[in-house]
């Protein structure tokens, strides 16, 4: 079981990261602007072909998704701590090294679960 102190840790450290990133999306966006509409007028130009734009908004997309992947992980595992099962994997309920938290204050789950995961993924 963590100590007060390391979960008020924690609880700071995915605060951080959250505030980071949350940052980071509304810069590269200007602002409340969807990726797509800075993606189009970073790439809409008349000497861009439509390949180049939907190129760049496919990318775009992906990076969407991927740091709202990653928001909901940080929103999840702060939900986590609320709940007072913060480091518990939630497959296995075995505890989540301190070294893996450490590394990746997010996790939901033990290594071999989380690799069972990504296996069943490929």
């Amino acid at each position: 079981m963590k100590s007060q102190q390391d979960l008020q840790a924690y609880r700071q450290q995915l605060q951080a990261l959250r505030s980071a990133l949350l940052a980071q999306i509304a810069d590269q966006r200007g602002g409340s602007r969807s990726r797509a509409d800075v993606a189009a007028d970073h790439f809409m130009s008349a000497e861009d072909s439509h390949a180049q734009v939907t190129s760049a908004r496919d990318l775009e997309f992906a990076i969407n998704e991927h740091e709202t992947a990653e928001l909901a992980e940080l929103e999840l595992a702060l939900l986590r701590l609320d709940a007072g099962t913060y480091g518990v994997c939630i497959d296995c309920a075995a505890v989540i090294p301190e070294a893996r938290l450490k590394a990746k204050p997010e996790v939901q789950r033990c290594l071999p679960c989380q690799e069972k995961i990504e296996h069943i993924h490929l």
